[in-house]
């Protein structure tokens, strides 16, 4: 059961990271020093508080950074392997007890994998929303981001296994979604 418990809070952490990088993050930083969860051996230090300094920074200015008009898009570029280095990292840090094989190969699928897909497909929703609104309507995304990433790691945090089923509906809708894109990609003229 354990080794589920820890999946599921890796998976929907990892989840929440392809809505916002820095959000799950501070979320279980902030569950961790309240004794909530367990953070595996070696990454201790996410429990600290120069970890809360660093995650809580950096979400108040990812937060902000989205309400920019155009820097929104700019930051997806960079935030789609930033989202799976982040959701690697929170896979791996729940995920104790298992050899390191296993450990660190869900880490990098499960965990990068998951917020690389959930942030592509978010990324595209805002790019869809600049072309048809000139990004006047992305404040209306990114507040929907924000406040689904912070739902989802906060109860990720309470409910685990529940979480975990619902990022795997949620990692598979955008799984899908992204297929049907790269079915329907550009057309190509010869």
């Amino acid at each position: 059961m354990e080794y589920a418990i820890g999946i599921c809070l890796g998976l929907g952490l990892a989840a929440s990271c392809g809505f916002r990088v820095f959000v799950p993050l501070l979320i279980s930083n902030i569950a961790s020093m309240a004794g909530v969860v367990n953070i595996g051996s070696g990454f201790e230090w996410m429990a600290s508080w120069p970890a809360f300094a660093v995650f809580a920074s950096a979400t108040v200015a990812e937060i902000i950074a989205y309400y920019v008009p155009w820097l929104d898009n700019a930051l997806d570029t960079i935030a789609i392997p930033l989202a799976a280095v982040a959701g690697s990292l929170l896979s791996l840090s729940f995920m104790t007890d298992l050899p390191p094989m296993i450990q660190w190969t869900l880490g990098i699928i499960v965990g990068g994998g998951s917020a690389a897909v959930i942030k592509t497909g978010a990324s595209m929703a805002r790019l869809k929303s600049s072309a048809f609104t000139a990004g006047f309507a992305n404040w209306i995304i990114a507040t929907l981001e924000h406040i689904t990433s912070i739902v989802m790691s906060v109860l990720t945090v309470l409910i685990p296994i529940v979480m975990g089923i619902i990022a795997l509906g949620v990692l598979g809708y955008f799984g899908y979604r992204l297929s049907l894109k790269k079915k329907t990609g550009p057309v190509k003229r010869g």
